[in-house]
């Protein structure tokens, strides 16, 4: 899948409404034991890269430095469901203090009368974070109105034909 084709599956409705929502992302990696894992992780958009800040010492930071390659669900639990699918592969950069965009996206999880007393928190926790930039390779959205799995537009049409 080339960068324009990514380009265009993202700024699509649904997708953007899922990128700038109050949904975490689901990030995918390789542990270093070799087995896969996932979490729930706040998130933010800068241009076609999904970015991700954490403390510097995680087990994330450590698996990502042996396998870089990711994958990140954003979905919604509501029916139809909406669902956007990324594959990429990550870089990891030492950054002094908070990002903004790690702030915009915990304040994307909380009321605004939670926010400052959150943001002053973390602002005195942290002297330095590990951003992940996700370079995206992959995406699809499924939205279950226009689009659906390959295997069930398989199905339907194999129903259809019959």
């Amino acid at each position: 899948m080339n960068q324009q084709q990514i380009a265009e599956i993202l700024a699509k409705p649904y997708a953007q409404q899922l990128l700038n929502g109050s949904e975490p992302a689901r990030f995918a990696y390789d542990g270093l034991d070799g087995d896969p894992r996932v979490i729930p992780i706040g998130f933010w958009v800068e241009g076609d890269q999904i970015q991700i800040a954490t403390a510097p010492k995680t087990a994330k930071v450590a698996a990502l430095r042996k396998n870089p390659k990711v994958a990140l669900t954003i979905d919604t639990g509501a029916f139809p469901p909406k669902v956007l699918l990324l594959r990429g592969t990550a870089s990891l950069e030492l950054v002094p203090g908070v990002p903004e965009g790690y702030l915009i996206a915990g304040h994307k999880v909380m009321t605004d009368e939670q926010y400052p007393g959150w943001a002053e928190g973390v602002k005195a926790l942290y002297d330095e974070m590990v951003v992940i930039t996700v370079t995206l390779t992959w995406a699809k959205l499924l939205d279950f109105e226009t689009t659906i799995p390959k295997a069930v537009e398989d199905l339907i049409k194999e129903k259809s034909a019959g």
